[in-house]
């Protein structure tokens, strides 16, 4: 059975586990069918709230006032 020799460093230890981070891919950004705005695959888009071509979430639309 293998015993180390040698306490590693908590520095090296972390940033051995951190290595993960570098290897996760940005997420994919598609165009939403409805309004054409940027949106995660597989997500309501936050624009209009569509999902597979029906309205899942109400959006409020916000009312800009001019005098």
């Amino acid at each position: 059975m293998a015993v180390q020799k040698r306490r590693q460093s908590s520095a090296r230890r972390d940033s051995r586990r951190a290595q993960w981070m570098a290897r996760t891919a940005v997420p994919n950004l598609t165009r939403c069918p409805q309004c054409s705005a940027p949106k995660a695959s597989h997500r309501v888009c936050f624009e209009c709230g569509y999902y597979n071509g029906k309205q899942i979430v109400e959006i409020k639309q916000e009312e800009t006032e001019t005098k």
